[in-house]
């Protein structure tokens, strides 16, 4: 089982904010989006950083990929 960021990504576009503004807006580090861009696991601490910052929901920023 994998997840994806592919909603968070598309929620930026739709929105019209760079990942910079994002990391400005929620606080979380350079570091953290290049484990993202790469669908690594990152902290639950994290996504609620960004949910917050999104005013959004966990389920519109992240989705679990299930495997065959």
């Amino acid at each position: 089982m994998a997840i994806t960021y592919k909603k968070l990504w598309k929620l930026l576009i739709d929105r019209d904010m760079s990942k910079a503004e994002l990391r400005e807006l929620s606080g979380v580090g350079a570091s953290t989006f290049s484990k993202m861009n790469k669908n690594e696991y990152v902290s639950l601490e994290v996504l609620v950083k960004l949910c917050l910052a999104l005013n959004c929901e966990l389920g519109d920023i992240v989705e679990i990929v299930r495997g065959d």
